[in-house]
């Protein structure tokens, strides 16, 4: 048997400031957008590179201050990168080498959820 790679279902609260956020700083592609109805929460899915999130308002669906962790290439140019942005809500800081050995820094979106970006760090 053969597995592909979770989606996380992250919650999310507020649907202007989670596109700000996950597509506006982070550079994060929207895939797509469900609602049942006009009215009713939004469900909604982002992805970076290999990375596919889902995001939804629904009660129920996913737990608020969750962690996720993720793998990026250079993780300190694309930290670099979201600091050149200004973006009001997080600054991330410069990635630090964790206990393990990779080098990460996290951040937190407006749900609470924790997005830890990460590389794994050149052998000493």
């Amino acid at each position: 048997m053969s597995c592909g790679c979770p989606t996380p279902i992250l919650r999310s609260f507020d649907e202007a400031r989670s596109k700000a956020f996950y597509c506006d700083f982070l550079g994060f592609t929207l895939t797509f957008e469900h609602r049942f109805e006009a009215d009713l929460p939004l469900y909604m899915g982002v992805e970076l590179g290999s990375c596919r999130l889902h995001l939804s308002e629904h009660y129920g669906d996913a737990t608020p201050g969750s962690a996720v962790r993720i793998p990026v290439m250079d993780v300190v140019g694309y930290a670099r990168g979201l600091r050149a942005k200004n973006f009001g809500c997080a600054r991330p800081g410069r990635p630090k080498q964790a206990p393990w050995g990779s080098l990460e820094f996290t951040v937190t979106d407006p749900a609470g959820n924790r997005l830890t970006f990460y590389s794994e760090a050149p052998p000493p």
